[in-house]
């Protein structure tokens, strides 16, 4: 369901080359018990936030998709909080190839929780390119723990984010491009890829119980002691056939709860509108608190 457009040309105080910027939310489909993956709940509270970003138009639909993608035409950003994997939304009919016409115009794609795995074969190659990488079944993990991030990098999307702790279902070991890890900012071929949130798992989270399937997996033990990237972002190189674009990649938002952690959605918050090409202020994209009732409200009907 469209919540329609908002936000206000005049006065762009955040928007770069003094002009609105556009962002559309895909919000998912119902899935997993109450209080998880609450695709559209968590999309309308980051939804009200951006639409008091000066010059910024917001688009939120539900279920997954557009109903109409000549909503696409004049994006500046895409962004998907769904369930993933072989029913991605990005995957089904020819909407890969849609992605990938807004790619090649430059247009920002960023994808949040599930919405980060695609399976290697669907859409693997694409979302190397497009977000410089993906949550790869048996490859990546996704135990519930808690992460603790102490510091941040010198980019946009980390602007007035200070320490905190928060626990969620961090996927990590993220099928990155070669070259890509989170030790810090990275160039190679062109991409420029920046760790935004950075915890080392402890070991006994390495050494599971993850999520689904349970592991442990000997490659994720063996790592112990290295520090993991949750959240990161990359600038693609304008090329022939893609001009330059920026990605980001988002592995909490499993628990609902965590959008009251103000550190933790300023970094959201930050990471979306830079995808769009929002000059972040210093002190980060600023938002209201979430309360009690709002976190409790607009969740999916799921028994």
């Amino acid at each position: 369901m469209l919540a329609g457009a908002g936000g206000s040309a005049a006065a762009p105080a955040y928007a770069a080359a003094g002009r609105s910027r556009k962002i559309v939310l895909l919000a998912g489909a119902p899935s997993h018990p109450p209080g998880m993956h609450e695709f559209r709940a968590g999309s309308i509270i980051l939804e009200k936030r951006l639409r008091a970003v000066p010059g910024l138009i917001v688009e939120r639909h539900d279920m997954g998709w557009a109903p109409d993608e000549a909503t696409f035409d004049d994006a500046d950003a895409v962004v998907i909080y769904a369930d993933g994997g072989r029913n991605h939304p990005a995957v089904q009919g020819n909407r890969l190839t849609t992605l990938g016409k807004l790619a090649a115009r430059g247009v920002g794609l960023g994808c949040m929780h599930y919405g980060v795995e695609v399976l290697k074969d669907d859409a693997g190659a694409e979302f190397s390119a497009w977000l410089g990488g993906y949550y790869e079944h048996e490859w990546s993990c996704n135990p519930i723990w808690t992460a603790e991030y102490e510091s941040f990098p010198d980019h946009p999307a980390a602007r007035g984010v200070k320490p905190f702790s928060a626990r969620d279902e961090w996927y990590f070991n993220i099928r990155f491009r070669e070259g890509f890890d989170a030790e810090g900012p990275k160039e190679v071929n062109g991409m420029k890829f920046t760790p935004i949130l950075v915890a080392k798992p402890s070991d006994e989270t390495r050494d599971g119980p993850y999520v689904h399937p349970k592991g442990p997996y000997a490659h994720i033990q063996a790592a112990k002691g290295r520090k993991e990237a949750t959240l990161w972002a990359v600038e693609r190189a304008g090329a022939d056939s893609m001009r330059a674009g920026r990605g980001f990649g988002f592995t909490g938002g499993h628990f609902h709860e965590n959008w009251r952690n103000d550190e933790y959605r300023k970094a959201v918050l930050n990471a979306i509108c830079w995808l769009a090409g929002v000059e972040i202020p210093a002190g980060g994209i600023a938002s209201a608190a979430v309360g009690e009732d709002e976190i409790g409200s607009n969740l999916d009907p799921k028994g």
